[in-house]
């Protein structure tokens, strides 16, 4: 048997909140009770105590139907149901005839609560005696979508993504999908290598160095496809030497040149660098650059000021000093040969004083020098005079 909370817990539930099925009871012997009134229910013979309102109609022996469920339809009823008893009735007609009449009541209230609960196939719940409640199966209410009640409250109004897919324990690990994902990318870049790569040979163009005519030299920064703050900047370089053969300058204007370039001209390689990256694109600051330059180069050319008389000013530019090997530490032919030859006399005076005895031994210093070892073969054991390790000798 089920337990009392339980029970308890199922007759606060049983307050249907959409009309379930009208399908025929299990139970012949139910009454239904009508979950929107208050009023207890009335049987068809019920007994009725004295001085009571309704003891003179307890009086009338038979009752009709239509007396009974007045708003129900005149369509409802056939020409033998009209003169009918209601207490000939079986009882399973009877509750039939009292559950239509509780629908007619309902979709007077709401007919759209009736219409959908007719689309969906629900209708009513029979009550039975004590519920039919016997084991504790019994007791556990079934929801409309468990998928939609375990997903919480939150989770409401939500698509539902359908059932997940059965899992066995047989699948990777999150790390072991990841080391795949990492070996595929592996396998497409060697597949690119073999059989792409090569097909570039096919595009490639023989090195032609520049000539005179392009003394121009730019720069672009690339971060392979990464987006970088520094992939934008345009960097130009240009001797201002050249310009005298490509543009036609006179070494005056050269000079010009430099002084108008400033602080961005290098007296140590002669090179003249402009940059630009105030735009968002290459093309927009390489146009820049391109404009800048015809500007330097059309002043040069005619502008009525030449700045002859104004001085070179290099304070900008800081040397590099740099250390130089020494010339007489050259290795030069003949100082090779002086040190073979010294070398050589070495290793002959050398070989002279060994032959000699002239050459100092160190082991034969120790046999002639030192006492005598014992008879045994061994030296005397050293003994520690003084204190222990950390205390001063007194």
């Amino acid at each position: 048997m089920a337990s009392i909370p339980r029970r308890l817990l199922l007759q606060s539930r049983q307050c249907p909140s959409r009309i379930r099925t009208l399908a025929a009871p299990k139970h012949t012997s139910a009454q239904w009770q009508r979950p929107i009134s208050t009023t207890p229910r009335r049987y068809a013979n019920e007994p009725t105590k004295e001085g009571s309102v309704t003891a003179a109609d307890a009086k009338k022996p038979t009752e009709t139907l239509e007396e009974l469920a007045p708003e129900l339809p005149q369509s409802s009823f056939s020409n033998t149901t009209q003169t009918k008893a209601f207490q000939d009735m079986t009882p399973q007609e009877r509750e039939s005839a009292m559950l239509e009449n509780l629908r007619v009541s309902l979709a007077e209230i709401d007919p759209n609560v009736v219409r959908d609960a007719l689309r969906k196939g629900k209708r009513g719940l029979p009550q039975t005696q004590d519920f039919g409640l016997e084991t504790d199966e019994d007791f556990d209410i079934e929801e409309d979508d468990k998928r939609k009640v375990s997903t919480g409250f939150w989770a409401e109004g939500e698509e539902s993504m359908g059932p997940d897919e059965d899992y066995y324990g047989d699948d990777l690990t999150s790390h072991g999908h990841g080391e795949l994902e990492q070996h595929r990318e592996l396998r497409e870049y060697a597949r690119l290598i073999a059989w792409e790569l090569p097909l570039l040979s096919h595009l490639a163009r023989p090195f032609e160095p520049p000539t005179s005519a392009t003394p121009f030299r730019f720069r672009y920064t690339s971060y392979l496809g990464e987006s970088h703050p520094a992939a934008n900047k345009v960097v130009v370089e240009f001797s201002p030497n050249d310009l005298t053969a490509s543009h036609s300058l006179n070494p005056l204007q050269v000079s010009k040149v430099i002084k108008l370039a400033g602080p961005r001209y290098n007296p140590s390689t002669n090179i003249v660098k402009l940059s630009c990256e105030k735009f968002d694109t290459q093309a927009q600051n390489k146009r820049f650059l391109g404009e800048t330059l015809s500007a330097i180069i059309k002043e040069a050319k005619e502008g009525k000021d030449t700045f002859e008389d104004v001085p070179f000013d290099f304070r900008h530019h800081t040397p590099k000093k740099r250390a130089e090997f020494p010339k007489e530490w050259v290795l030069t032919k003949e100082r090779k040969q002086y040190l073979e030859e010294k070398r050589a006399e070495t290793a002959y005076l050398e070989d002279q004083r060994k032959g000699n005895g002239l050459l100092v031994d160190g082991s034969k210093v120790l046999e002639t020098s030192l006492p005598f070892m014992s008879e045994t073969g061994k030296a005397p054991e050293t003994v520690m005079v003084g204190g222990a390790r950390g205390k001063p000798l007194r």
